[in-house]
């Protein structure tokens, strides 16, 4: 009986993916990083699997490649270690202000195509026809997006301020406005 390409790989992957892991963490350090080598080296066997089972070691095989992979990795990490320290800290880009992850939230219910162009022409300054390029849509696409995404963060945003409003006895306005009209007035 012989055992198929799929099948080789399989018992391999049950009977020393564990040992090819403790193997390489005892190299790296981190087991996160040894697992993703390993796994990496199974994912490249599978590539060309009847290449795989003619090796006469596959185990060897595949703790050679984990290795350099996990090698070539912290090579890179270096390096990127090196060039940001020559930069600096990085830039405090996080603002954990209220109104901050208000408008966060409320930009993570939009609908995806809204969410990016507000992002790329509020957030990155850039103009209507580079969002336009930049998301593979016309101009006119981009400008009813915002449109309709301004209009959605407005009720979204106005939302949360009438809630936090009702709940300390002020901007009442706001929502009767809503309840009276099944709208909120966004200009208030």
């Amino acid at each position: 009986m012989t055992v198929s390409d799929g099948d080789l790989i399989s018992e391999l992957y049950a009977g020393c993916f564990r040992r090819l892991v403790i193997q390489l963490y005892a190299m790296t350090g981190d087991l996160a990083e040894a697992q993703e080598a390993v796994q990496e080296a199974f994912t490249r066997a599978l590539v060309s699997p009847r290449r795989f089972a003619a090796l006469e070691n596959p185990e060897a095989w595949l703790r050679r490649v984990a290795v350099n992979w996990a090698r070539s990795r912290y090579r890179r990490r270096r390096v990127l270690d090196g060039l940001l320290r020559r930069i600096g800290p990085p830039p405090a880009v996080a603002d954990h202000s209220p109104e901050h992850l208000a408008l966060l939230a409320a930009l993570r219910v939009l609908p995806e195509g809204q969410r990016h162009a507000l992002a790329l022409h509020y957030l990155v300054d850039l103009p209507v026809d580079e969002v336009a390029a930049t998301l593979g849509v016309s101009s006119g696409t981009v400008k009813s997006r915002l449109s309709r995404g301004r209009v959605a963060l407005a009720a979204l945003l106005a939302d949360t301020d009438t809630s936090d409003a009702t709940s300390t006895g002020t901007g009442t306005r706001c929502a009767t406005d809503a309840t009276e009209t099944g709208r909120i007035n966004v200009r208030s």
